[in-house]
C-alpha cells in the first residue's frame, strides 16, 4: 500500500522503518541523494543503483524552469526522463525561490520570481506546486513552504510560519494523486516556541509524513541539532520524519538519533566534485600533498568499487590533472559511504546496538 510507514524497531529516539511507495520500498533511516535536475551530478542511474541509492531527490523549482512540466510529462514522467525506476522525492523548489531575495515577491497567495537562467517570470503557488509534482510523478511531493535563513527576527519568523501554515492547508486541499503524497514542513527556526506552534498546526492536516525545514541555513551546529530534535518529539511517531539538508556523517548520525528518518543533500556529491573523500574518520582533501605518494584506499572499510580498485594517489592525480573521472569515482564513493552508513545504522538499531555505533 503506498504511503504505510512501518516501525520495525526502536533503540532510544533511533528508529528503524519501511516506507512503502508507487515505485518501491525505502527502508529507513535512508539518505536521499539529490538529483536536483533530474540527474544526480556524475552518476548513472546504474551507479546509483550499485551504491545502495534507494530514492534520490529532484526540485520544482529547476524542473519547473528545464525542461518544464510539458516535456517530463511527454516522456511520460520523471522516472522515465531520467531513466530512474526507483523511488522520487521532489522538493516544492520553496528554499530556491526564497533563497533568490532580489528575484522574487511574496504575496499571500504565492510567491512571483524571476528565473536565473532567462529573466523570465514564473509565479509559484500552493495549487500548482502540487499540481506539477503530481503530473511528473513524483513519489513524495513537498508544500510550498517559507524558509527563512538564520539568524533571522522573530517576526519574520512569525511571518515565515503563518504563511507556511496557510500554505500547506491550500496544499492538502489540492490533493487529487492518491500515488503522490504530501508532506508538509514544519518551519519556525530556532524559536522553539514557533516551532512548537508550525507543527501543531501542520499536524493537525494529516499529511502521510513531515519534514523539518529552516535549519541548516546558517545557524550554529549545535543549535542545529537542538531545534531538530526538539521538533521530532513533536512529531507523529507512527509518521516518517525528514530532516531537510543535512549530509555529513556527524550530522546524520545525529539526526537519527533524534528521530528522524530521511534526509538529502548535495554534500557527497558536492564534495565529490571538489576533491572531498568522506570516510568513516574524517574527511580527506585529496589536493593535500601527502596523497601523491598514497597508495591506500580511501577508506579500507569502504567495499565500493572506488575503494577497491583506485588508490588515494591515484584519485589525487586526477584531480591535479582536472581528469573528468576523478569527480565520478569520487562522488560514487562518497555516495555508496553514506548510503553503507545508513545500511549499518538499521542494522544496529535493529540489534540494539544503536549507542554502541554512534560513538564508534
Amino acid at each position: 500500500m503506498s504511503g504505510r510507514f512501518t516501525l520495525l524497531a526502536r533503540d532510544g529516539n533511533a528508529r528503524r522503518g519501511k516506507l512503502q511507495l508507487a515505485h518501491g520500498v525505502v527502508e529507513t533511516p535512508c539518505f536521499m541523494p539529490v538529483g536536483t535536475a533530474a540527474s544526480v551530478k556524475g552518476l548513472t542511474p546504474a551507479e546509483l543503483r550499485s551504491a545502495h541509492a534507494q530514492i534520490v531527490l529532484g526540485n520544482t523549482y529547476h524542473l519547473w524552469l528545464r525542461p518544464g512540466r510539458e516535456i517530463i510529462e511527454a516522456a511520460g514522467g520523471l522516472h522515465r526522463f531520467m531513466a530512474w525506476d526507483g523511488p522520487i522525492l521532489t522538493d516544492s523548489g520553496g528554499f530556491q525561490v526564497f533563497s533568490l531575495e532580489s528575484r522574487r515577491e511574496v504575496d499571500d497567495d504565492g510567491v512571483t520570481f524571476r528565473s536565473h537562467f532567462d529573466g523570465s517570470v514564473h509565479r509559484f503557488t500552493p495549487e500548482n506546486v502540487v499540481a506539477f509534482q503530481e503530473a511528473i510523478g513524483s513519489d513524495v511531493a513537498m508544500v510550498l513552504d517559507v524558509c527563512v535563513k538564520l539568524p533571522s527576527e522573530r517576526e519574520r519568523l512569525e511571518e515565515s510560519v503563518r504563511l507556511t501554515t496557510a500554505w500547506a492547508r491550500r496544499s492538502a486541499y489540492a490533493r487529487a494523486s492518491a500515488s503522490t503524497l504530501l508532506f508538509g514542513i514544519v518551519q519556525g527556526g530556532l524559536d522553539l516556541e514557533l516551532r512548537a506552534r508550525s507543527a501543531r498546526e501542520i499536524v493537525e492536516l494529516d499529511f502521510p509524513g513531515y519534514a523539518v525545514g529552516g535549519l541548516s541555513v546558517g545557524e550554529a551546529r549545535e543549535a542545529m541539532y537542538a531545534a531538530a530534535r526538539a521538533t521530532a518529539a513533536m512529531l507523529p511517531e507512527e509518521k516518517p520524519r525528514y530532516l531537510m539538508g543535512v549530509g555529513t556523517i556527524p550530522d546524520l548520525l545525529e539526526a537519527i538519533d533524534a528521530g528522524l528518518d530521511l534526509f538529502d543533500c548535495v554534500y557527497p556529491t558536492r564534495c565529490g566534485r571538489n576533491g572531498r573523500a568522506m570516510t568513516r574518520d574524517g574527511d580527506l582533501n585529496l589536493f593535500n600533498a601527502g596523497f601523491t605518494r598514497d597508495f591506500a584506499p580511501l577508506d579500507a572499510r569502504c567495499d565500493c568499487a572506488t575503494c577497491t580498485t583506485f588508490s588515494r594517489a591515484y584519485l589525487a592525480h586526477l584531480f591535479r590533472n582536472k581528469e573528468m573521472l576523478g569527480p565520478r569515482l569520487l562522488s560514487y564513493h562518497n555516495v555508496y559511504l553514506v548510503n553503507d552508513l545508513m545500511r549499518d545504522a538499521r542494522a544496529a538499531i535493529e540489534a540494539r546496538e544503536w549507542t554502541r555505533f554512534r560513538s564508534g
